[in-house]
């Protein structure tokens, strides 16, 4: 790779040129994961063949090598050949030749990427916000209630009675249990144990899982990526913020035997999550047909004590979402009936502590 294919690979904002013929002569990382293509295919071919529907696009390069001046559009539509439509700000701008031709550099920045970084910008400040509550929330409720098992305990010893003594083992349970409930609100509270993985291991680990819980009812469909590299990973806790999403989409359908989740893996390149460029990211979709995420709920999906069951505790989505927080990585949730998704991006060129 030279000089100039290694700047424009480090660029963040898809980058295309074109000659003026309008052929494609160079398209950086960030263009080909926009264009969902490869360099290699689009080197030597018209701007008309890189999206389906191009009248606009293609009359849009055609003004500006007319006019020889540089012409920005906010939020156009474009439909890329595998049916998807993203929606961009693009700015052309012609540059000269050493020939004296006249070429384009295209500039293509995905608005939708830009709603995503706030939106997880915004998110991660609500959920830090939200623990730092519920924190102070558990030092008020985790003291006196070692206060009030340890006197049921002093309690049991004094009492005779077989089933007066029932009542204070009731007590201790309880207490038990409302200190783990304040336990899991926290999230997870030690340090990852990176070593190398294959992200593969894990989902392979979790379909098994849901498998043996669902006595097999469940259809788990599987579409890899198997050029995935090792990345460091802590694997248990990976496991649970997989487990944790499977879970909530068998507990979602009204018929396991109906249920379909289909686990997804690919590599996407210079993907920004919260404010930090990585050069390549780790994609994991977890696919459902249930009936979806209410759409009052949806804002929330991930805040604790949020659930649409009733007999849900809420807190599985906010510690996957804390999980996957700690690997330096983002997840989000897009859900409407008869289809709920939920990716997760892990960076994978560095350890994150």
């Amino acid at each position: 790779m030279n000089l100039e294919s290694s700047i424009l690979d480090s660029i963040s904002t898809g980058i295309l040129v074109l000659s003026g013929d309008l052929t494609v002569t160079a398209l950086n990382a960030s263009g080909q994961a926009l264009l969902d293509t490869s360099e290699a295919r689009c080197l030597g071919v018209h701007a008309e063949k890189l999206l389906q529907h191009s009248h606009e696009w293609l009359g849009s390069l055609t003004q500006v090598l007319e006019s020889d001046s540089p012409h920005a559009s906010r939020s156009v539509a474009l439909t890329l050949h595998s049916g998807q439509e993203i929606h961009v700000d693009v700015i052309i701008t012609p540059f000269p030749h050493a020939d004296g031709s006249t070429g384009l550099l295209v500039e293509l920045m995905a608005v939708d990427r830009l709603l995503r970084i706030s939106r997880d910008g915004s998110q991660q400040y609500a959920q830090e916000t939200s623990r730092a509550v519920i924190r102070g929330l558990a030092h008020e409720i985790k003291n006196p209630l070692g206060g009030v098992r340890g006197a049921a305990q002093l309690l049991a010893r004094e009492l005779a009675d077989e089933d007066l003594a029932e009542y204070t083992r009731i007590i201790i349970r309880e207490a038990d249990r409302l200190r783990d409930l304040v336990d899991r609100l926290l999230g997870p509270n030690r340090q990852l144990a990176l070593q190398p993985l294959n992200i593969h291991e894990v989902l392979e680990h979790v379909r098994s899982l849901i498998s043996a819980e669902a006595d097999n009812r469940v259809t788990i469909i599987r579409d890899y990526d198997p050029s995935l590299p090792e990345f460091p990973c802590d694997r248990a806790q990976l496991i649970q913020a997989v487990l944790n999403i499977m879970r909530n989409a068998v507990q979602a359908a009204t018929d396991p035997e109906q249920c379909q989740i289909i686990l997804r893996s690919r590599s996407q390149r210079q993907f920004t999550v919260g404010t930090q460029l990585h050069r390549l990211v780790c994609r994991v979709d977890i696919i459902d047909n249930g009936p979806g995420i209410p759409a009052d709920l949806q804002p929330a999906v991930f805040a604790p004590m949020v659930t649409g069951r009733a007999d849900g505790t809420g807190l599985g989505l906010s510690i996957a979402q804390s999980i996957i927080h700690l690997h330096g990585g983002s997840l989000e949730c897009e859900s409407y009936p008869g289809e709920t998704r939920f990716t997760f991006y892990l960076p994978m060129e560095t350890p994150h502590a």
